[in-house]
């Protein structure tokens, strides 16, 4: 029973996105077609990144934009998403830049037994139940000396969602070795616009 439930949600989830993937990179942040918006973007993620190229496994990766970014700046990639329209815009979107779009879930994603120095994560986790559990799973998929690099956030005024990164740095500090957090509210350029919530990324080492 407990399978099923899981699999029945899983599969609601995949739909949700399905539908939303034709106008998923209308949002400035999504599809990064603004020149300024795109390079803000791939400045943080070279600061975010390993120097040299590596291995990154991006989860939930949407259709692709911050794969795309850390493909370009050298990286091998390996994109998940649970939608198959996400994923299909992902793969055209990746097309000549040497990395490999899977489709499966962020929490469980289908790689087998290999191992990354980069788990990249944007505006995943707050969606995903027993988050502890997922951040341990996603440890496990690290090399030593791997890092996680997590984009949350916190949205809405009335019933806000999402992880405030005090709790993202308090789940990551059994599993890591040292974690930075750089705000993202104040950056316009990130978004498209002014944003007056809580957004950020964390950068962990392992």
């Amino acid at each position: 029973m407990a399978d099923e439930r899981e699999h029945s949600g899983t599969t609601a989830r995949a739909v949700d996105w399905d539908a939303r993937a034709a106008d998923f990179d209308e949002e400035p942040d999504h599809g990064l077609r603004d020149p300024g918006v795109r390079a803000a973007w791939s400045a943080r993620l070279r600061s975010w990144l390993p120097g040299h190229p590596a291995d990154v496994l991006d989860l939930g990766c949407g259709t692709g934009s911050m794969s795309l970014l850390a493909a370009e700046q050298g990286h091998r990639v390996t994109a998940v998403d649970l939608s198959r329209a996400m994923t299909e815009l992902a793969r055209a979107k990746l097309a000549g830049h040497g990395a490999e779009v899977l489709r499966g879930p962020a929490e469980a994603p289908p790689v087998g037994d290999r191992r990354f120095d980069v788990v990249l994560v944007r505006h995943v986790l707050w969606a995903l139940p027993d988050q502890a559990r997922v951040l341990r799973h996603w440890r496990d998929l690290l090399r030593p000396g791997g890092r996680f690099v997590l984009v949350e956030g916190v949205w809405g005024e009335a019933d806000p969602v999402g992880v405030p990164a005090d709790r993202l740095t308090a789940l990551l500090e059994p599993l890591t070795a040292g974690a930075r957090v750089e705000r993202l509210s104040g950056d316009a350029v990130l978004w498209g616009k002014e944003v007056t919530d809580e957004r950020y990324a964390v950068v962990a080492t392992v």
